[in-house]
Formats: C-alpha cells, structure tokens, sequence
C-alpha cells in the first residue's frame, strides 16, 4: 500500500510541477479545498434517506468527491512533510486510548462522556 501511496504522491506533485500550480497551493489554500471538497461530497448525501444505498451513477460521482479531498489531502500532507499514514496510525492510537473498547462499544458518545 504504501508504495502505491507514494507513487500516487509522485504522480500528483509531478501534475501540479507541469502546470506550476504550486504558487496556488499553500497551505491555507490546501486546506479550504479539502473543505470545499468535503462539502461537495456531503452534498451527494444532503436529500437523502437514512440507509439508503447509493445507484452506481451516485457512486461515481461520490468516487469523484473522494478522490478530491484524498487528492488535497496529500498535498497538504507533502507540502507541510507530514507522512499521511504514519498520521493516520498515530490518530487511530490516540484514538484507541480515548474510546476503549469497553466503554465505547455500540455508543455514539464523545470520548469525555464515555463515563456517564
């Protein structure tokens, strides 16, 4: 996986070199595009039933608003020298130690109400 990651994140940075695009993302800008992305990912789901499964058309279209934030994502995380997955494990201990199994089973509760 991580090969393919990083191969993904040569090609992305090799994108943007061709079309000197860096001058336009900076990290602020970086981070309000993964926003607006998610935003237009959240859209597909707005109207939507509780449970309802996408069609395959709203499935490419969601692949497409997935793709964007991963897409921003990585840069930001390139730019700024962070290693996305070695981000992604550390979060998910963190996470690990705030949600215990025990406590956070079957609740949707914050972390700091786990106890109540």
């Amino acid at each position: 996986m991580k090969s393919s990651l990083e191969s993904l994140i040569r090609d992305l940075i090799k994108f943007r070199r061709e079309r000197d695009w860096e001058q336009f993302h900076t990290p602020k800008n970086l981070a309000v595009s993964i926003a607006v992305e998610a935003g237009e990912l959240l859209e597909l789901f707005q109207w939507q039933k509780v449970n309802t499964k996408p069609s395959a058309k709203e499935r490419k279209a969601i692949a497409r608003e997935v793709a964007d934030v991963l897409i921003y994502t990585l840069l930001l995380a390139h730019d700024l020298g962070i290693d996305p997955l070695l981000a992604a494990s550390d979060k998910l201990r963190e996470n690990a130690g705030k949600y215990p199994v025990e406590k956070s089973r079957g609740s949707a509760r914050k972390y700091d109400e786990l106890d109540r």
